[in-house]
């Protein structure tokens, strides 16, 4: 009974190295997300109107991701990722007060490297946390909801990104992908309705594929 206990231990043990050493070969991937960014409604330091808040749609957002593995092993993995995320169009909304004087959209595009660290990389199934910091860039709308020019010039600041996922092995070197990452970053620049802020979370939530190479 020992032996055969011993045996399966050693299989073990030898299994989970050959996994580990082919890991090794995919060092590099490179993959694709798609998602959606939330920014929480914000209101703004005037008593003019009653309804004085700034609500953000959930814009429509893309990912795309290179990260290169430094270390593997079969419990732990350490990646450096480039992370590159793009909010084509984030709508705004808010009273007829707002409409006269925040713009009717703006983008987001964030860079920011980053460490992460996945969990029982060898296997099907490894969830992981990722921690960056790069730039954010914020552009608006030139026109107001109700029309008009609008002040605002855009930002571009520090960007702190966090996150957490989930990657799943589906075919060869094909994994699939859910994350929720939150950028960090500097305020919309809203000179006609101030929001006494000077960061935002922005949350994108999104899901996709990477291949390993």
């Amino acid at each position: 009974m020992l032996g055969k206990r011993l045996g399966i231990a050693v299989l073990t043990v030898v299994t989970m190295l050959a996994a580990s050493a082919f890991a090794q070969d995919e060092k590099n991937e490179i993959g694709g997300i798609l998602g959606r960014t939330f920014i929480s409604n914000q209101g703004i330091k005037s008593g003019l109107a009653s309804n004085t808040v700034i609500a953000f749609g959930n814009g429509l957002s893309v990912e795309g991701e290179y990260a290169r593995r430094f270390i593997v092993t079969p419990v732990y993995a350490i990646s450096a990722e480039a992370l590159v995320m793009y909010n084509r169009d984030e709508d705004i909304n808010g009273g007829a007060y707002l409409a006269a004087v925040v713009p009717n959209h703006l983008s987001e595009l964030f860079v920011t490297p980053a460490a992460r660290v996945n969990l029982f990389p060898t296997t099907a199934v490894s969830p992981w946390v990722s921690l960056g910091a790069g730039f954010g860039h914020i552009s608006e709308s030139s026109h107001l909801i109700y029309g008009g020019t609008n002040p605002g010039k855009g930002t571009t600041s520090v960007a702190i990104q966090g996150g957490i996922g989930l990657d799943v092995k589906v075919w060869k070197r094909l994994s699939i992908r859910g994350e929720v990452r939150d950028f960090w970053s500097g305020e919309p620049d809203f000179p006609l309705a101030p929001t006494g802020k000077t960061r935002q979370h922005n949350y994108f939530v999104g899901a996709g594929a990477f291949w390993r190479f």
